[in-house]
């Protein structure tokens, strides 16, 4: 049992890895368009402030409430450390099929599908004893944030966005660019600070509920997830250096499509999209919601490309974008529900 507890966790953190750089685009796409960082200066500077999220949760938040809410996807009766271990595979495999054709899709979700599947797998499906598996509690807010977040985004980067432009419009143009290229670098790393407190705690939740598992299991300990981040610092602290390095490595095809193919963006847009973002993800993290930060900035992406006009948005990129983020959860669901059962013809 502890062999296998091991190799979650550090599946975990090849996954939080992965994660960074599938999601580096999130944080760097708009920065690096405007050619306000070149990509390089653009990865470094986002992961530092990945990690630094990991203060700011800590002593701020004082609270990892995000990771609290991914243990509790699903009702610990049906937490097992072979559900676990098909679940961060399922997310690895997604997460790499999507990195490879360049899909901005959800790392979240990813996680939340292959976690779930693996659990209905390991009840018998959706029977009356499947129905139970799941936790609605936390998996309906984070279902639903698949459409607020974009939406949120998008309206905040419309209104800043708006209130800019008529603050500005006196302005001489030069100038008013050179300024907001160097606000760019304060709102990428407020938008990189939403990123890694966000996403760095969804792998805190996975190996919470693995280790809490493990202690009740094996030593008959029973922990809470507050109990297990206070006696397994380390955890914490990993979760977020590890979304930080994957951020370095970058994530270069979805750089292409966040920066570029849903709309044309300016060092003033790249602002108010990146400050719109960066709300949003500190909202919800203050509520506890899992989100996707690939949805919270695409929304906020069109929502900026929108106050020029609605055909500034190229919209068949973005429906194929909505489209991945629709399947996401299901695919991952039945990948992890495969594996699962693979699994258990093996350990």
């Amino acid at each position: 049992m502890f062999t296998l507890l091991v190799v979650i966790i550090v599946l975990a953190f090849i996954f939080d890895y992965i994660n960074g750089f599938h999601d580096a685009a999130n944080s760097i796409a708009t920065i690096v368009s405007t050619k306000v960082l070149t990509p390089f200066q653009a990865v470094v500077w986002a992961a530092f402030f990945n990690f630094a999220a990991f203060f700011i949760s800590k002593y701020i938040f004082k609270e990892f409430g995000i990771g609290n809410t991914v243990a509790k996807w699903v009702n610990a009766e049906f937490i097992t450390l072979e559900v676990l271990l098909a679940g961060i595979l399922a997310a690895i495999i997604w997460n790499l099929v999507t990195w490879w054709f360049g899909i901005p899709s959800s790392s979240s979700h990813t996680l939340m599908g292959g976690f779930v599947g693996a659990a209905l797998a390991h009840a018998g499906g959706l029977s009356d004893k499947g129905v139970d598996v799941i936790n609605y509690v936390k998996v309906v807010p984070t279902f639903l944030f698949i459409f607020f977040a974009p939406l949120i985004g998008m309206f905040i980067a419309f209104v800043i966005t708006i209130l800019i432009v008529h603050l500005c419009k006196r302005s001489n143009p030069y100038k008013a660019e050179n300024w907001f290229k160097k606000l760019q670098l304060v709102s990428s790393a407020a938008f990189s600070i939403g990123h890694g407190g966000n996403d760095a705690q969804k792998v805190m939740g996975i190996i919470g509920a693995a280790i809490i598992f493990y202690e009740k299991s094996a030593h008959g300990v029973i922990l809470d997830f507050n109990s297990f981040v206070a006696a397994y610092p380390w955890v914490p602290f990993t979760s977020f250096l590890c979304i930080g390095l994957g951020t370095m490595s970058g994530g270069w095809k979805i750089v292409k499509t966040m920066g570029t193919k849903i709309t044309k963006v300016t060092p003033l847009e790249g602002v108010a999209a990146e400050t719109a973002g960066a709300i949003t993800l500190f909202m919800t993290e203050h509520f506890k919601i899992p989100v996707s930060t690939t949805h919270t900035i695409t929304g906020a992406i069109i929502g900026v490309g929108a106050t020029k006009r609605l055909s500034a948005v190229r919209w068949g990129v973005t429906i194929n974008l909505l489209w991945a983020w629709i399947i996401t959860i299901p695919i991952s669901a039945i990948i992890a529900a495969i594996v699962y059962f693979l699994l258990k013809l093996f350990v």
